[in-house]
């Protein structure tokens, strides 16, 4: 909750304050009338419509949030963002092409991170794998229009060899 009690030689209310898609949204509630603080019921009337305002205002705050996850998932080459190719050096020092996942989950409110083999599932088994992985922490589901967008984003063969060559050279 972003309500909260000013208490100052200029202005004693409440303020109601929130950042929504890079915009600040800030509104004040006097507790003064006539000169006088507000006391009892008409003081809770205040706050109430205060806390109703901030509930508007952390309803726009959640749509904005889910409407920039939703954008933000894919770079302006149409990759995807948190699901990268790799080449992971294994203890053997066998170098093996995965598909490394690391994402902020919405599941379990922390950054999760995994990888897949392309070796052991191969390339279309290891993409489906590494986008099912991304779409249970990002809560997208499986039916939807986004999780298709996200299976056709797949890298080619070709892409993958052309990455494999670079990163020989460095």
């Amino acid at each position: 909750m972003s309500v909260e009690l000013l208490d100052t030689t200029r202005f004693h209310g409440f303020r109601v304050r929130r950042q929504i898609a890079g915009k600040t949204y800030q509104e004040y509630f006097s507790l003064k009338k006539d000169g006088r603080r507000v006391r009892g019921p008409a003081r809770a009337k205040i706050k109430q419509t205060a806390e109703k305002r901030d509930e508007q205002l952390r309803r726009m705050q959640e749509k904005a949030k889910a409407e920039a996850e939703r954008t933000a998932l894919f770079d302006k080459d149409g990759k995807v963002r948190g699901i990268l190719f790799r080449m992971k050096t294994e203890k053997s020092g066998t170098r093996t092409p995965v598909f490394q996942i690391g994402i902020m989950s919405n599941k379990v409110d922390k950054i999760v991170n995994t990888t897949v083999s392309i070796n052991l599932h191969g390339l279309k088994g290891a993409w489906e794998k590494a986008v099912d992985f991304f779409c249970e922490h990002k809560k997208i589901s499986r039916r939807s229009q986004l999780y298709k967008k996200l299976l056709r984003a797949q890298p080619t063969k070709a892409k993958l060899e052309a990455m494999k060559r670079r990163r020989r050279r460095r």
